[in-house]
Protein backbone atom coordinates (compact mmCIF):
# COMPACT_ATOMS: atom_id res chain seq x y z
CA UNK A 1 0.00 0.00 0.00
CA UNK A 2 2.67 2.49 1.07
CA UNK A 3 6.52 2.52 -0.58
CA UNK A 4 9.20 1.28 1.62
CA UNK A 5 10.69 4.81 1.83
CA UNK A 6 7.15 6.40 3.12
CA UNK A 7 6.64 3.69 5.38
CA UNK A 8 10.07 4.30 6.91
CA UNK A 9 9.06 7.81 7.88
CA UNK A 10 6.33 6.76 8.85
CA UNK A 11 7.77 4.32 11.37
CA UNK A 12 10.27 7.38 12.33
CA UNK A 13 7.35 9.56 13.31
CA UNK A 14 6.13 6.99 15.14
CA UNK A 15 9.61 6.81 17.29
CA UNK A 16 10.37 10.31 17.72
CA UNK A 17 6.27 10.52 19.13
CA UNK A 18 7.41 7.38 21.78
CA UNK A 19 9.94 10.02 22.42
CA UNK A 20 8.56 12.80 23.43
CA UNK A 21 5.77 11.28 25.30
CA UNK A 22 7.67 8.79 27.56
CA UNK A 23 4.58 7.43 28.90
CA UNK A 24 3.35 6.06 25.70
CA UNK A 25 4.23 2.34 25.54
CA UNK A 26 3.13 1.42 21.85
CA UNK A 27 2.71 3.14 18.70
CA UNK A 28 1.20 1.89 15.35
CA UNK A 29 0.28 3.42 11.99
CA UNK A 30 -2.27 1.20 9.95
CA UNK A 31 -4.78 1.42 6.88
CA UNK A 32 -8.30 2.20 7.60
CA UNK A 33 -8.72 -1.54 6.44
CA UNK A 34 -6.25 -2.97 9.19
CA UNK A 35 -3.08 -3.29 7.69
CA UNK A 36 -0.16 -2.14 9.50
CA UNK A 37 1.75 0.49 7.91
CA UNK A 38 4.60 1.00 10.57
CA UNK A 39 4.72 -0.35 14.24
CA UNK A 40 6.74 0.56 17.46
CA UNK A 41 4.44 -1.48 19.85
CA UNK A 42 7.19 -3.37 22.08
CA UNK A 43 5.53 -6.90 23.50
CA UNK A 44 1.97 -6.04 21.44
CA UNK A 45 1.34 -8.25 18.14
CA UNK A 46 0.95 -5.16 15.80
CA UNK A 47 -1.47 -6.78 13.21
CA UNK A 48 -3.86 -7.91 16.11
CA UNK A 49 -4.07 -4.40 17.33
CA UNK A 50 -4.12 -3.05 13.70
CA UNK A 51 -7.26 -5.09 13.04
CA UNK A 52 -9.17 -4.71 16.09
CA UNK A 53 -8.35 -0.84 15.71
CA UNK A 54 -10.12 -1.59 12.07
CA UNK A 55 -13.16 -2.77 13.56
CA UNK A 56 -13.43 0.00 16.58
CA UNK A 57 -13.10 2.45 13.48
CA UNK A 58 -15.81 1.10 11.81
CA UNK A 59 -18.05 1.69 14.62
CA UNK A 60 -16.53 4.76 15.41
CA UNK A 61 -17.45 6.06 11.97
CA UNK A 62 -21.19 5.04 12.01
CA UNK A 63 -21.40 6.37 15.71
CA UNK A 64 -20.57 9.75 14.58
CA UNK A 65 -22.64 9.68 11.21
CA UNK A 66 -25.20 8.69 12.94
CA UNK A 67 -24.73 11.23 15.42
CA UNK A 68 -24.62 13.91 12.87
CA UNK A 69 -20.80 14.86 14.63
CA UNK A 70 -19.15 14.77 11.38
CA UNK A 71 -16.63 12.58 9.93
CA UNK A 72 -14.38 10.62 12.01
CA UNK A 73 -11.13 12.31 14.42
CA UNK A 74 -10.08 10.31 17.50
CA UNK A 75 -11.17 7.49 19.84
CA UNK A 76 -10.64 7.13 23.26
CA UNK A 77 -10.67 3.81 24.87
CA UNK A 78 -9.42 3.68 28.76
CA UNK A 79 -8.86 0.04 30.74
CA UNK A 80 -7.83 -0.19 34.07
CA UNK A 81 -3.92 -0.24 33.59
CA UNK A 82 -3.93 2.68 30.12
CA UNK A 83 -5.44 3.98 27.44
CA UNK A 84 -5.34 3.37 23.69
CA UNK A 85 -6.12 6.31 21.69
CA UNK A 86 -7.28 6.01 17.96
CA UNK A 87 -6.73 8.85 15.93
CA UNK A 88 -7.26 9.89 12.28
CA UNK A 89 -4.16 10.00 9.85
CA UNK A 90 -5.34 11.57 7.10
CA UNK A 91 -7.51 9.76 4.03
CA UNK A 92 -6.67 6.45 4.30
CA UNK A 93 -4.52 5.47 7.56
CA UNK A 94 -4.87 5.63 11.26
CA UNK A 95 -2.66 6.28 14.52
CA UNK A 96 -3.33 4.05 18.01
CA UNK A 97 -1.27 4.72 20.48
CA UNK A 98 -0.97 2.68 23.69
CA UNK A 99 -0.30 5.08 26.59
CA UNK A 100 0.40 3.87 30.25
CA UNK A 101 -2.67 5.45 33.55
CA UNK A 102 -0.47 8.11 34.37
CA UNK A 103 -0.95 9.64 31.24
CA UNK A 104 -1.86 13.59 31.08
CA UNK A 105 -5.01 13.04 28.68
CA UNK A 106 -4.57 16.44 27.01
CA UNK A 107 -0.75 15.94 26.33
CA UNK A 108 -1.64 12.31 24.59
CA UNK A 109 -4.25 14.59 22.53
CA UNK A 110 -2.23 17.10 21.67
CA UNK A 111 1.03 14.84 20.34
CA UNK A 112 -1.38 11.80 18.55
CA UNK A 113 -3.58 14.80 16.38
CA UNK A 114 -0.31 16.42 15.40
CA UNK A 115 0.97 12.86 14.86
CA UNK A 116 -1.74 11.72 12.82
CA UNK A 117 -1.73 14.90 10.63
CA UNK A 118 2.08 14.33 9.76
CA UNK A 119 1.34 10.72 9.01
CA UNK A 120 -1.68 10.89 7.12
CA UNK A 121 0.19 13.50 4.90
CA UNK A 122 2.66 11.11 4.42
CA UNK A 123 0.40 8.03 3.47
CA UNK A 124 -1.76 10.46 1.29
CA UNK A 125 1.30 11.94 -0.80
CA UNK A 126 2.24 8.63 -1.23
CA UNK A 127 -1.07 7.36 -2.26
CA UNK A 128 -1.13 10.44 -4.92
CA UNK A 129 2.06 9.65 -6.11
CA UNK A 130 1.55 5.86 -6.77
CA UNK A 131 0.72 5.10 -10.12
CA UNK A 132 -2.65 4.12 -10.92
CA UNK A 133 -3.36 0.77 -12.18
CA UNK A 134 -4.36 1.23 -16.34
CA UNK A 135 -8.35 1.12 -16.97
CA UNK A 136 -9.20 -2.11 -18.94
CA UNK A 137 -9.20 -1.92 -22.54
CA UNK A 138 -12.72 -2.37 -24.08
CA UNK A 139 -13.19 -5.22 -26.13
CA UNK A 140 -15.27 -5.22 -29.31
CA UNK A 141 -18.57 -6.61 -29.11
CA UNK A 142 -18.83 -9.87 -30.70
CA UNK A 143 -22.60 -11.25 -32.76
CA UNK A 144 -24.01 -14.36 -30.84
CA UNK A 145 -22.74 -17.28 -31.98
CA UNK A 146 -19.99 -15.71 -33.77
CA UNK A 147 -16.31 -17.20 -33.80
CA UNK A 148 -13.49 -14.73 -32.30
CA UNK A 149 -11.68 -13.40 -35.20
CA UNK A 150 -8.42 -15.03 -35.54
CA UNK A 151 -5.51 -13.24 -37.65
CA UNK A 152 -3.93 -15.47 -40.30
Amino acid sequence: MVPEAEAQDVLAELQRLRARVPLLSGALAASTDGLVLAHDTPGVEAEGVAALTAAALGVAVRMTEATGRGGFRELLVRGETGYIATYAAGSQAVLTLLAEDRINVGRLHLEGRRAGSRIGALVDGALERAPQPAPPVPRAPQQPGALPHRPT
